[in-house]
C-alpha cells in the first residue's frame, strides 16, 4: 500500500538521517513561533457569525454606513456644571479631538464650528493622542454634549439668519414694488415713496412676526450663544420631567442628570489592531489635562467594542503564561507516568509540532479568536501521545531483540532497527488514528459559528503536523540517544539518570518493581511494574473481559442517561460571568448600565427609495413606540426599568420628540421635510443616509444573558412589518452575540454533531480496514463516552460555555485516537498468540500503559487552565479535564468487553489448544485474565 510504505519510510528516513532531521524540524518550529507572534487577536463580528449570514450583512452595511458599535466616553457631573459653564468648552475640544479636528469660535454663529482640516495643529501638538487620530483618522462619527449644543446653536443661528435675510429680500421686493405700481398709477415721486416706505414697513411687520412664530414654536427666548446658560438651558432641561431633568428625547446624550455621554463610532473595516489603537488613543486623550472638567467631572471609557478588545487582550496576555504552565504540568507528568530512558521526548516533539502548525497558520493568514487559543494543549496533546506511542513500540522491539544487549552489539544500528520494526508495526496504526481523529476534528466545519470552523481547521493542521513530527523527530532523537555524543551526550545520559533516580526515588512508597526473567536490571519494559496498582488493573481487565455483555449493558444505560441529561446542561453566555469580574472594562461597562440603565445598542436597518417619505416615517415611529412601551419604557421614569431605551434615530428627527399616541399621525410630509431641513447635518448622518435611501433605528440594550437577548432580538424581528417598498432588518453586535450564542447552545445541533463525527469516523474506518467489525469496534466505547461524559457534566453543574460548548468533537476525536490504537494493538497481539486472555493482557501491558501515560499527559496539561482567572477558560479547563478522563477511563474499562463480544464465534486458543467456542463464554480465558499481573 503505498501510502503505508509512505508512512514507513519517512520514520526510517529520519533514523537514517537523525541530526539532518531534528535541524529541519528545529529550524521549522523556531521560524514557526516567530510567525506565530505576527498572530493577531480577533474578536471581529465575522469571528462569531458568517459572512453570508443575513444578519451580518446588515450589520456590516449599517456599520459601514453609520459607523460601528459605539465606544463611548461615560461623563459624570451635574448637567448644571457641564453645560452651564466653561467645562462645556473642554467637552466640546475632546469631542473634536476624538473626531480629528480643531474647533474655531465663529463670530457670525456664535458657536465653535471645527477649522478647515490641516488650518490649525491639533490639541497637544501631532505626537498626542489628538495628533495621532487626526493623522489615522479612526472615527466615523463623533458625537456628545458639545457637539450638539454647538451645533444647535449653529443651526438656529443658520436658520434665524436665514430667515432675516428672506425678510430683508421680501421687504426691498414690498418697497421696489409699491415704488413701481405707484408711478404706474401716475402718482408723484413723493407719493410713491411714501407708498414703497409703508409696503415695506408692513412686510417688516410681518417678517418680526414670522420671526416671533419661530422663536414661540421652538421655545427658544433670547439670542442663541453657546456661552449663554439660559440659552443652553432651553435646549437642554425639561421643567415638565423636574428641576434639572434632561429632555428624553436627548436621553442619548444626557441619560440623567448627573450624566452625559459621548459616542465615538468607529469606521467600519478598522483591523483588531486598528481598533486596539483607536480605544488606547481614545482613553489617552480623555486624559489630557487641557480636557480636564473643574467641577469634578470625571471620565470613562466603556462600551461593547471596548469590553471585546479588552477580553481579547486579557487571553492574548495569558496565552504565555498558560502555556509555560502546561508545558510544566505536562513535564512532570511524564517524570512520573511514562517509563522510558527519554522521558521528556514526547513533549519536545509536542513543542516542535505547536511551533511548526502556528507557523503554518500564521502563513495562512489566520486570526487569534478566543476558540483558536484552545489548540495549543490539543495539539501538544495528540503529539504526546503520538511521540509516547512510537516510542514504546520502539523499546518493545529493542527488548524483544535483547534488551541493552542490543546496544553493546550493534550500537546505533540498534536503534536504528527498532525504529524501522516500529515503523512498520505502529505508525500505519498511528496514522489511521490521526486520520480518524482529524475527521472527527473535521465535522466542526458543520458548525454555523466561523470561528469553530476555524478551531477544527486548527486542529486537523496540527493533528498531521503532530502525526508529521512523532515519526519523524521521535525516530531521529532515539537514534541519536544511542550515539556517544562526546560530553554532551555523557552530560544528557547523567542527567536522565538523576531524574530516574529522583522518579524511582518519589515513587519507592507505592510500588515494589519486579524484574522479568530475562530482563536486565534497571530496566523496564514500557509500563511494567508489579505495583499494587498494576496486580488491580489486571484483575479489573479480568472482570471486565468476564462479564463483557454486563460492562456494555450498564454502559449503554448510563449513555442514554447521559444523553437525556445533555439536552438539559445550561450553556453560560452571561458575559459579566465568563470574563474576570476585576476586568476594568467589564466595571466600566457595568457602570455605564447602572447610570444610564443601557450598555449596548441594537439597530434596525430600513431601506426604501426614499425613507423619508410620510407612510415609512410614520412607520418607523410607530415601531419604535411599540417596542418601547412593550418593554416597559417611559419618559418620566428613563431606562432605569426598561429592557429597550431609545437612542439616536429618524423618529428624532422627523418628531417633536414626544413618544407619546398622536405624534406620528399628526405628521405631514412638508412637516417632515422643514423639520428635516432644520436639523444639522451632523446629526442627519448618525440616522439617516445622505440620500436618503438608509435609516437606522437605534435601540439601547441592557447587558443580559444572550439567551435573554436572543428573545429580545426574535420579538424585535416578528414586529417588523414595514409598508410595501421597504425593508428592514436587525443589526448591531448584540443581535450577532446573540445568534451565536443561539447556535452554539442548541442541544439538538450539538448531538446531531456528535452523531454526523461518529458516522464520518466510522466511515472513515470502513474505508482504511475494509472490514465492518473492525471499524464498528472501536467507535462502542467512543459513543459510549459522549453519553458519560454529558452526564458527570450535569451532575457537577459546569455550564457549557461558548468554548466548551463544542468538546463534544473533542470526546470523539481523542476517544477515537486512544480506541484505535488499543484494538488495532489486540488484533495484531491476537494473531501472534491466539490466546484471547494473553491478547487483552499484552495489549493493555503495553500500547494501554503508553495511552494511559499520553492520557494522563494531556489530562495534566488542560489541568492548567483551571487556574485561569479567566471564567470561560476555567470552565474549559474543567470541562475539557472531565472529557479525557471519560473517554480515557470508557476507553480502557469498555474496550476489552467490547473486543471480548466481537470474538465470539472465533478461534480461542489456550496453551496451544484450538477451540470452537461460538456464542459461549471462556472462562478459561477469564481464568488466565485474572492470573496476570497487568500494568
Amino acid at each position: 500500500m503505498p501510502i503505508r510504505e509512505t508512512i514507513e519510510g519517512l520514520a526510517k528516513l529520519a533514523a537514517r538521517r537523525p541530526w539532518t532531521t531534528i535541524a529541519v524540524l528545529a529550524a521549522g518550529a523556531i521560524a514557526g513561533g516567530l510567525l506565530a507572534l505576527g498572530l493577531q487577536p480577533s474578536a471581529g463580528a465575522d469571528t462569531f457569525v458568517s459572512r453570508s449570514a443575513r444578519s451580518f450583512q446588515a450589520t456590516a452595511d449599517d456599520h459601514r454606513q453609520f459607523g460601528g458599535d459605539p465606544v463611548i466616553v461615560l461623563i459624570r457631573e451635574p448637567l448644571t456644571d457641564l453645560v452651564e459653564t466653561n467645562d462645556l468648552v473642554a467637552v466640546s475640544e475632546l469631542e473634536a479631538c476624538l473626531a480629528g479636528q480643531v474647533l474655531v469660535l465663529s463670530q457670525k454663529l456664535y458657536a465653535f464650528t471645527p477649522a478647515p482640516a490641516g488650518s490649525l495643529p491639533p490639541y497637544g501638538g501631532y505626537g498626542s493622542p489628538c495628533g495621532k487620530l487626526m493623522a489615522t483618522r479612526p472615527a466615523q462619527a463623533v458625537y456628545g454634549p458639545g457637539t450638539f449644543l454647538n451645533r444647535a446653536v449653529s443651526a438656529v443661528n443658520t436658520e434665524i439668519a436665514a430667515v432675516e435675510n428672506g425678510a430683508n429680500q421680501a421687504v426691498q421686493r414690498a418697497y421696489a414694488s409699491a415704488y413701481r405700481l405707484s408711478l404706474a398709477r401716475h402718482l408723484s415721486t413723493k407719493q410713491a415713496l411714501a407708498e414703497a416706505v409703508a409696503a415695506r414697513t408692513h412686510a417688516t411687520q410681518q417678517a418680526l412676526v414670522q420671526l416671533y412664530q419661530l422663536y414661540l414654536e421652538s421655545g427658544i427666548s433670547g439670542s442663541p450663544q453657546i456661552d449663554d446658560p439660559q440659552f443652553v438651558s432651553q435646549i437642554v432641561f425639561d421643567p415638565a420631567r423636574g428641576a434639572n431633568q434632561p429632555k428624553a428625547r436627548f436621553a442619548y446624550l444626557f441619560p440623567t442628570a448627573n450624566s452625559a455621554l459621548i459616542q465615538v463610532r468607529l469606521r467600519a473595516g478598522l483591523s483588531a489592531a486598528q481598533q486596539a489603537n483607536a480605544i488606547a488613543l481614545v482613553r489617552q486623550a480623555v486624559r489630557m489635562p487641557l480636557f480636564g472638567l473643574r467641577y469634578g467631572g470625571t471620565y470613562t471609557v466603556t462600551g461593547a467594542p471596548v469590553v471585546l478588545n479588552d477580553l481579547t487582550s486579557e487571553i492574548t496576555r495569558s496565552i504565555a503564561g498558560l502555556l509555560i504552565a502546561a508545558v510544566v504540568a505536562m513535564a512532570i507528568a511524564l517524570l512520573l507516568v511514562f517509563r522510558s530512558r527519554l522521558r521528556m521526548l514526547p513533549l519536545g516533539v509536542a513543542l516542535l509540532a505547536v511551533g511548526v502548525a502556528f507557523g503554518v497558520a500564521s502563513l495562512a493568514g489566520a486570526s487569534l479568536t478566543i476558540a483558536s487559543i484552545a489548540v495549543l494543549p490539543i495539539v501538544i496533546g495528540l503529539a504526546v501521545d503520538y511521540a509516547i506511542q512510537f516510542q514504546s513500540r520502539t523499546q518493545e522491539a529493542r527488548l524483544e531483540a535483547g534488551g541493552p544487549r542490543a546496544r553493546s552489539a550493534g550500537g546505533p544500528a540498534g536503534a536504528e532497527l527498532a525504529v524501522a520494526r516500529a515503523a512498520s508495526t505502529a505508525a500505519p496504526t498511528l496514522a489511521t488514528a490521526a486520520l480518524a481523529t482529524a475527521i472527527g476534528f473535521l465535522v466542526l466545519l458543520l458548525s454555523p459559528v466561523p470561528m469553530v470552523r476555524g478551531f477544527g481547521v486548527l486542529l486537523v493542521l496540527g493533528t498531521a503536523i503532530a502525526l508529521v513530527c512523532a515519526l519523524t523527530a521521535g525516530p531521529a532523537a532515539i537514534v541519536l540517544a544511542d550515539r556517544d555524543g562526546g560530553i554532551l551526550g555523557a552530560s544528557l545520559r547523567g542527567a536522565a539518570d538523576i531524574l530516574r533516580d529522583a522518579r524511582a526515588l518519589a515513587l519507592r512508597p507505592f510500588s515494589r518493581v519486579r524484574v522479568r526473567p530475562g530482563q536486565a536490571p534497571g530496566a523496564t519494559a514500557p509500563g511494567a511494574t508489579g505495583s499494587r496498582i498494576g496486580a488491580r488493573a489486571g484483575r479489573a481487565l479480568a472482570l471486565v473481559a468476564g462479564r463483557p455483555e454486563r460492562v456494555v449493558a450498564a454502559g449503554i444505560v448510563i449513555a442514554l442517561f447521559g444523553w437525556v441529561a445533555g439536552t438539559q446542561t445550561a450553556v453560560q453566555s452571561d458575559i459579566t460571568k465568563l470574563v474576570p469580574s476585576s476586568m476594568p472594562a467589564l466595571r466600566d461597562l457595568n457602570t455605564l448600565e447602572r447610570i444610564t440603565g443601557v450598555s449596548g445598542e441594537i439597530d434596525v436597518t430600513v431601506r426604501a427609495r426614499d425613507v423619508t417619505r410620510l407612510q415609512t416615517v410614520r412607520w418607523m415611529i410607530g415601531y419604535e413606540q411599540s417596542l418601547l412601551a412593550h418593554y416597559g419604557y417611559l419618559d418620566a421614569s428613563g431606562c432605569a426599568h426598561a429592557t429597550l431605551c431609545p437612542a439616536l434615530s429618524p423618529s428624532d428627527l422627523f418628531s417633536s420628540g414626544q413618544t407619546g399616541q398622536g405624534s406620528a399621525s399628526s405628521l405631514t410630509q412638508s412637516t417632515i421635510d422643514s423639520l428635516l431641513a432644520g436639523v444639522p447635518a451632523y446629526f442627519s448622518q448618525a440616522a439617516l443616509s445622505p440620500d436618503h435611501r438608509e435609516a437606522a433605528l437605534a435601540f439601547g440594550i441592557r447587558l443580559m444573558p444572550l439567551s435573554k437577548q436572543q428573545q429580545v432580538v426574535d420579538y424585535m424581528a416578528s414586529q417588523l412589518r414595514p409598508p410595501p417598498g421597504v425593508t428592514a432588518q436587525l443589526a448591531g453586535l448584540p443581535v450577532l452575540a446573540a445568534q451565536a450564542n443561539t447556535a452554539l447552545a442548541s442541544p439538538g445541533r450539538r448531538l446531531l454533531t456528535s452523531l454526523a463525527g461518529l458516522i464520518a469516523i466510522g466511515l472513515v474506518l470502513l474505508l482504511v480496514f475494509r472490514d465492518a467489525k473492525r471499524a464498528l469496534v472501536p467507535l462502542v466505547p467512543i459513543a459510549l463516552a459522549t453519553g458519560w461524559s454529558a452526564l458527570i457534566l450535569f451532575a457537577i453543574g459546569i455550564p457549557l460555555n461558548p468554548m466548551s460548548a463544542t468538546l463534544g468533537a473533542l470526546v470523539i476525536a481523542v476517544s477515537t485516537e486512544f480506541s484505535v490504537l488499543l484494538s488495532e494493538r489486540f488484533r495484531q497481539e491476537r494473531e501472534r498468540v491466539h490466546d484471547l486472555g494473553r491478547a487483552l493482557a499484552s495489549t493493555y501491558r503495553s500500547t494501554g500503559a503508553a495511552v494511559i501515560a499520553s492520557g494522563v499527559t494531556a489530562i495534566a496539561g488542560f489541568g492548567v487552565l483551571v487556574f485561569s482567572n479567566i471564567t470561560m477558560l476555567r470552565d474549559f479547563g474543567f470541562v475539557t479535564i472531565v472529557d479525557l478522563t471519560v473517554s480515557l477511563g470508557g476507553v480502557l474499562l469498555v474496550l476489552p468487553a467490547v473486543l471480548v463480544l466481537s470474538q465470539r464465534g472465533e478461534l480461542v486458543g489456550s496453551r496451544g489448544a484450538v477451540t470452537r467456542r461460538a456464542g459461549a463464554r471462556i472462562p478459561r480465558s477469564r481464568r488466565s485474565l485474572r492470573s496476570q499481573r497487568v500494568a
